[in-house]
């Protein structure tokens, strides 16, 4: 009888151990997806949002491009307008305060008054009483100790951009050698003979003066108004067919001295 139980119990035991078995032996239909999977889908996850990156980056790219370009369309003729704003307003109020005492406010009227006033003075001074008067007004500023140096420097800015060619201060476009060799820059010529040439900043009344043998000079088939523009313009005016046909001019051979360049 003892050796039954103990049989009976042996084999419990033995029943007891196969369950633990089963439960640590996972069945083949519950075995979880291999993890390449994951790292698959991980790869398609930063795919999709590198894609989205580059796309939001395009967008980017392409907004600031077309605001910079619209920009840049619309600050010259913003500019135009403010400065035309401003001359207008600046000559208009030169009569402007006549009118508004005699009760007449007619916007506009002070300017087209303004500029009829300076068209008569041009037409009256171009006469022979309207110099005689001019140069006697002259003479009576000269006397006069700091206006006459304020005239003086005055007049011969206006007289750079006279349409008369015998008052004219820039007589001709020149390009000199300067400040070295191979280098060149644009400049006025106000002297014959030995030139002296005037070689401005983009401020045009400031620059250097340098005097230089007449036949060492460059001459451009550019008039003294197109100069002035590319000076102002920081040199982005400058006509396509004379930067060619100076830049194939200039790198020739140095020239002998007194020798004429051939253009």
């Amino acid at each position: 009888m003892g050796i039954k139980e103990k049989e009976k119990e042996k084999a419990e035991e033995e029943d007891v151990i196969d369950r633990d078995l089963e439960r640590l032996i996972i069945p083949a239909d519950h075995i979880p997806p291999p993890t390449t999977t994951n790292i698959n889908g991980g790869s398609e996850l930063s795919s999709a949002s590198s894609q989205q990156e580059a796309f939001i980056k395009l967008i980017r790219s392409w907004a600031t491009k077309k605001f910079i370009t619209g920009c840049v369309i619309l600050f010259p003729i913003a500019i135009t307008f403010y400065a035309t704003w401003c001359f207008v307003h600046f000559v208009d109020g030169f009569f402007s305060p006549v009118y508004s005492h005699l009760g007449i406010n007619t916007i506009g009227l002070g300017f087209v008054t303004s500029i009829a006033f300076i068209f008569l003075v041009g037409v009256f001074m171009s006469s022979w009483l309207g110099t005689s008067l001019l140069a006697l007004g002259e003479w009576f500023i000269k006397k006069l100790p700091l206006m006459s140096y304020i005239y003086a420097a005055s007049k011969q800015i206006s007289s750079a951009i006279s349409p008369d060619q015998n008052s004219r201060v820039f007589k001709e476009v020149a390009i000199i050698r300067h400040p070295r060799m191979g280098e060149y820059a644009f400049g006025f010529i106000t002297a014959t003979e030995l030139c002296c040439v005037y070689v401005p900043t983009n401020h045009l009344y400031l620059g250097d003066i340098f005097l230089v043998n007449s036949k060492e000079i460059i001459r451009p088939d550019i008039s003294v108004r197109e100069g002035i523009e590319i000076v102002i313009s920081g040199g982005m005016s400058i006509p396509h067919m004379m930067s060619i046909t100076d830049t194939l001019m200039i790198h020739r051979p140095r020239i002998r001295k007194y020798e004429i360049p051939q253009v």
